[in-house]
């Protein structure tokens, strides 16, 4: 089970307080329009991530002048993980350093509304990786097979899939590029949150059909009697391993087939923007390899802070794509990128040069394994991705991260825990990015009612032009309750017109 897939069922990693703490509950207002559901999916989710509070370590821990808890750097930057129980909708759990001064704490309970799939075509992008259809079929790429999951990283948790009593025996999977097929064993997990090999066949074959076969040859995959998809069902329900197995070759050999005539590739070129769907199978199939086998290492980063957050979900990250509309030919920097989901799904669905800091070592190295598995795993499906560069440090002070935010277009910043300081900090690096670069951040760096004034006439968040945004259900891993976001734009030209104005 991937990182997506444990989300959506509500599981999350969670970040246990040191000691009970009072927190504010803020009462929902009535529930905007509803919006259906969606799933999750990429910086967030589930990776499978549950994990039991560790023994306590001490850590030295100030006041700044306001009293607020300021935490030592290796806490208090922290990229959001998960909690593992979710509050009831009734009520929303606010951050300690919440204070009602700067941004409005009341959310209402909001249901998805309906959106786009994904962002809108990009017909600058070109989508189809030119060494993906050109390159030597029998050169094996760099990917964690499904199999070696199952056989490698977690031996003993999986049984046979149809019932056999026979040894394991192996299926190949052919993706849409010329690169090998994915090997696989025809199990099941012991545990049904673990990961489901046919599960996962399936999801790749219904992804592989909608996204890269032409219009006429749909039918032999989706035929409702004859169909590849149905029969793959069908052996599935009456647990016959024949017939599954004889399905996916049928399904190896069409695919074969529509690659070597070019009516894949056509497919591609003709293609301007990926599906939220698509996205999401990649990036789960890229964790579930990759980050949870390995999960345990993030759970001593539990301890030492006494604030709880989490990640922000797939389908609110391209929310936040579409609003900014982010481009192939643009930059985006997310600070605090954990294990890198934000950055590898912004490289992916959008296209774009995608950066990502982080200071948590064990977050940076699950991070670069991710990095490398997406990179192999992009070619596989046939699909070329921005470039991708995660730092490892303090995006304080790293200079290749101070560099790049001065040509950024699009910086996310998830400060929902940061402290009042941390956050103080952050606004003076926005005194080099450019004009028009756009922040995203949880908590708003312009207090309510801001204005400039002759007094404030220094002060950086002038520089900034703020509009805040819902966010709905399913949007962030630590409460299933809807809230809002801040886009803050450079724009100096209000400042500009005040100081002209004294003259």
């Amino acid at each position: 089970m991937g990182f997506f897939d444990h989300l959506q069922k509500g599981g999350a990693f969670s970040l246990q307080a040191k000691k009970p703490q009072i927190r504010q509950v803020s009462r929902p207002r009535p529930a905007s329009p509803s919006r259906p559901s969606s799933q999750v999916s990429n910086r967030a989710p589930p990776r499978t991530l549950a994990a039991e509070p560790q023994k306590k370590t001490r850590e030295s821990v100030s006041r700044s002048v306001s009293g607020e808890r300021e935490y030592p750097p290796s806490k208090r930057r922290l990229t959001p993980l998960r909690n593992r129980k979710r509050p009831t909708p009734e009520q929303r759990l606010s951050s300690d350093d919440d204070d009602g001064s700067d941004t409005d704490t009341s959310f209402e309970i909001r249901k998805r509304a309906k959106t786009g799939d994904s962002a809108e075509p990009d017909y600058e992008r070109r989508l189809r990786s030119m060494k993906a259809f050109s390159g030597d079929e029998t050169r094996s790429l760099p990917i964690v097979h499904a199999a070696e999951i199952t056989s490698v990283q977690k031996p003993g948790k999986f049984k046979p899939a149809f019932g056999s009593t026979h040894e394991r025996t192996g299926i190949l999977l052919q993706y849409p590029s010329a690169t090998p097929k994915e090997r696989y064993e025809l199990v099941a997990p012991r545990d049904k949150d673990d990961f489901h090999p046919l599960e996962d066949i399936q999801q790749v074959i219904e992804s592989v059909s909608k996204a890269y076969i032409p219009e006429g040859e749909l039918d032999e995959f989706n035929n409702d009697s004859t169909g590849i998809k149905r029969r793959l069902r069908r052996a599935v329900v009456r647990g016959s391993e024949t017939e599954f197995r004889q399905s996916v070759k049928d399904y190896n050999t069409a695919i074969e087939r529509l690659r070597r005539s070019g009516s894949i590739a056509k497919k591609l070129d003709a293609t301007h923007q990926l599906s939220l769907s698509h996205v999401e199978r990649i990036l789960t199939q890229i964790y579930s390899r990759t980050v949870s086998p390995r999960v345990e290492s993030l759970r001593q980063y539990e301890n030492g802070t006494d604030n709880v957050y989490g990640e922000l979900l797939p389908r609110f990250i391209s929310d936040i794509f579409k609003k900014t509309r982010l481009k192939s030919n643009h930059v985006f920097v997310d600070l605090g990128s954990g294990v890198g989901n934000v950055v590898l799904q912004a490289a992916l669905e959008i296209g774009c040069e995608s950066w990502g800091c982080e200071m948590m070592q064990n977050a940076c190295d699950l991070a670069e394994l991710q990095q490398s598995e997406f990179r192999a795993r992009c070619r596989l499906w046939g699909i070329a991705p921005g470039k991708t560069h995660l730092v490892r440090g303090d995006f304080l002070t790293e200079q290749s991260i101070i560099d790049v935010l001065k040509r950024a277009d699009v910086v996310l910043i998830n400060n929902q825990a940061f402290t009042p300081q941390l956050n103080n900090e952050l606004i003076n690096h926005f005194l080099d990015m450019k004009e028009g670069c756009q922040i995203v951040s949880l908590k708003s760096f312009v207090p309510v009612g801001h204005k400039i004034q002759s007094r404030n006439l220094n002060s950086p968040i002038n520089l900034l032009a703020v509009q805040q945004e819902p966010y709905y259900t399913q949007s962030v891993s630590w409460t299933d309750i809807g809230g809002s976001y801040f886009i803050a734009t450079k724009d100096s030209s209000r400042l500009k017109a005040f100081s002209e104005s004294l003259t």
